[in-house]
């Protein structure tokens, strides 16, 4: 079982495959998954890259605050997404 990392303050020029790049530094990378809005289409800043349990500690602990693109990366594990209630209208 993988290990998912957030990976946050993503250049817009980011692709996956320069993500993808970084990661695999560290380890086999899984899936990189960047998060698009759903009405423009545009990148949101952020995304997701799934690897090895002990590859994802080592990338996490290697790349948070490096640079990627003229941004300082936010990398850390990513936390399951919380359940909202639903909106009443």
């Amino acid at each position: 079982m993988g290990t998912s990392i957030y990976v946050g303050n993503l250049s817009y020029d980011s692709t996956e495959q320069s993500i993808r790049d970084l990661f695999e530094q560290y380890g086999q990378v899984t899936s990189v998954k960047m998060i698009e809005d759903r009405e423009t289409g545009r990148p949101r800043g952020f995304g997701f890259v799934e690897m090895d349990s002990s590859a994802a500690n080592a990338a996490i602990q290697a790349l948070n605050g490096t640079d990627l693109d003229g941004r300082s990366l936010k990398v850390n594990e990513a936390k399951p997404r919380e359940s909202r209630p639903p909106q009443r209208w």
